[in-house]
């Protein structure tokens, strides 16, 4: 296995924090690496220094002489003037392109609903991405560093992505190395074969994991084992030598110096807190049975040639008290439209927007634009002018512990909202809509600029959340762990069920690319739809009681595969040394989430038949 980039005892400081000390990693053929860390850990400023943009104040960054290195940075940049066929192949002649089928497929899954033509100061954010992000596929370095590739792609871009990345780095004798910093713990799991965590806390280390990022969690929950056990000896032996220093007096003055130091040491080395990133479930008003409905609502915007694009037609959809939906589709399909319709921000061409009357609706935008009109006030500040004080657990608490527990240090808690960071604006935006107390929470895109740490945090809040949550974003992994449904815009004016999930989201968009032409979808042909779900064959009313006895049954039954699941997880991390023992568990293992798939499966068509 060839060695193609090297890091030796690399340092860097800026200002006061040390982002990294004496840091030395390598990268040979087929290594798949994804960096994870908190926001402001210098996990971009890691990869500017892998490539050669950054200098490091100590230490040195070796690349094998003639391999070819290429990154992605979080700026899309463009000479003015320029086209995305500019943007893309540069001075490449057509016919040196277009003839090879690897640059054709990067054309297929990024650049589809593009004009090759188009300037691109006119391209949205998105496009601007996909178009810069192609402009690196094409090349093909041998290196490659990702930062944040999945920003703005929608899920079927992210899939594309994934398996894009896994033939070309990830196949058996594949040549070349990528490293990628994303916050997207689906595309790392589908993607990457190793992880880096960039601590943050000081350090300035980086740690090395094993596995994608279901295997770093375990790791690292049980390396936190492995330190809660040597604290606790370290705690025993420091409690004995304090005891015994504080024996009387007379004692003291006899005892001798290498135990006063021994007993120094031990509480200099007692580790600093964790800083846990902890989010409060807040009460929510009270929650009838009328919700909103969205009745026979058509939206349409103004397309650039002048016309009217369809983006809802006819389109009738009821939200009842605790339902938890996602919602995915094509950029540009309307999802956002959805949100403003829901929470009154605009009004449909036609149909009507229904809403109860103990309707409580709190919105989180992309932008969090709300927080530029208290830029000078503090996060602290903020909060306290929304409500000063909130019952939590059964104690009140003042805006001030609230920030703590949302993951802002004191420092942190008393700087301008105008100089917090994007990760940091947005976990502020959502403190403040949780303690108004609302009841119904339309979320557009919640991970933007969240670390992995704040978003399983996040996830836990919403986990437990009893009011009516409806979530738009890319992150299959926060839908499929905090919605129970996923609903699709397939960007032909329909709203759609998917009781298969995201998975059945990219299924019928497969289905639709290989369909016929023409329905103006931006991938791909028409897929059959009615205003709320797929056309289908009726079952009879017998069948559809007989098919929610089965989802029921198959729902207690995929409830204690669950549960056993995780204990044998527990007993694995429980004694990782007994080999035998671990290798009759893992077996175990195997043979449980064999059947889950199969129960799954099973669930599904009997949720299809009874619908």
């Amino acid at each position: 296995m060839a060695h193609l980039l090297g890091a030796d005892g690399i340092s860097l400081t800026i200002g006061t924090r040390t982002l990294l000390d004496g840091v030395s990693l390598g990268l040979d053929d087929g290594d798949r690496i994804g960096v994870v860390g908190p926001n402001g850990a210098g996990k971009s400023t890691l990869l500017r220094l892998l490539a050669g943009t950054a200098t490091p104040d100590g230490g040195r960054v070796t690349r094998v002489g003639g391999s070819r290195l290429g990154m992605l940075d979080q700026r899309d940049e463009a000479r003015p003037g320029a086209t995305v066929l500019d943007l893309v192949h540069g001075d490449d002649a057509t016919h040196e392109w277009a003839s090879d089928a690897r640059i054709r497929a990067v054309h297929s899954g990024l650049l589809a609903d593009l004009d090759l033509d188009q300037p691109v100061s006119t391209l949205s954010g998105g496009q601007r991405r996909r178009a810069a992000l192609a402009a690196l596929l094409v090349t093909d370095p041998d290196v490659m560093l990702l930062d944040e590739p999945t920003n703005h792609l929608d899920v079927e871009g992210v899939a594309w992505l994934a398996e894009h990345l896994r033939d070309r780095y990830g196949r058996a004798g594949a040549t070349g190395a990528l490293v990628v910093v994303t916050h997207d713990r689906w595309f790392l799991d589908a993607v990457c074969s190793r992880m880096w965590e960039v601590r943050g806390d000081g350090t300035g280390a980086v740690d090395g994991y094993e596995g994608g990022y279901a295997a770093y969690i375990l790791a690292r929950a049980e390396r936190s084992r492995q330190a809660a056990a040597a604290a606790e000896k370290r705690n025993n032996l420091l409690r004995k030598e304090l005891a015994w220093l504080k024996r009387g007096a007379p004692a003291r003055t006899s005892k001798p110096k290498f135990r006063l130091d021994a007993a120094a040491a031990l509480i200099d080395d007692e580790p600093p807190p964790r800083d846990t990133l902890e989010l409060t479930q807040m009460a929510t008003k009270r929650l009838g049975k009328d919700v909103l409905d969205l009745e026979d609502v058509t939206v349409s915007v103004p397309r650039p040639d002048g016309g009217q694009r369809t983006l809802l037609d006819g389109v009738t959809w009821r939200l009842g008290p605790g339902d938890r939906y996602g919602l995915v589709g094509v950029n540009g399909a309307g999802k956002t439209t959805v949100l403003a319709l829901l929470a009154g921000r605009r009004e449909p061409d036609d149909g009507r927007v229904r809403r109860g009357k103990t309707v409580e609706v709190a919105e989180l935008t992309q932008e969090v634009t709300e927080l530029d009109e208290v830029g000078d006030r503090t996060a602290v500040q903020v909060v306290d002018a929304e409500k000063r004080t909130v019952v939590v657990d059964g104690k009140e608490m003042t805006a001030g512990q609230l920030t703590e527990r949302l993951g802002f240090t004191r420092e942190r808690a008393h700087t301008p909202v105008r100089d917090l960071s994007g990760g940091e604006r947005r976990r502020l935006q959502l403190l403040r809509l949780l303690v108004s107390e609302p009841n119904v929470l339309l979320l557009d895109e919640p991970t933007n600029d969240l670390d992995t740490d704040t978003l399983a945090a996040v996830e836990d809040l919403l986990d437990g959340w009893p009011g009516t949550l409806i979530v738009v974003s890319h992150d299959r992994y926060l839908l499929e762990r905090v919605c129970d449904r996923q609903w699709a815009l397939l960007g032909d004016g329909t709203l759609r069920d998917l009781p298969g999930g995201v998975e059945q989201y990219l299924e019928l968009r497969r289905a639709a690319a290989a369909g016929p032409a023409g329905s103006g979808l931006p991938r791909g042909g028409e897929v059959p739809s009615s205003g709320t779900g797929a056309a289908g064959p009726t079952a009879s009313p017998a069948d559809q009681r007989a098919a929610k006895k089965a989802v029921q049954r198959l729902e207690r039954r995929l409830t204690k595969l669950v549960e056993e699941e995780k204990q044998l997880h527990d007993k694995m991390a429980a004694d990782p040394t007994d080999y035998e023992g671990v290798a009759r568990l893992d077996a175990r293992l195997r043979e449980l989430l064999a059947e889950k798939d199969e129960v799954e499966m099973e669930w599904l068509e009997a949720a299809e038949l009874a619908e």
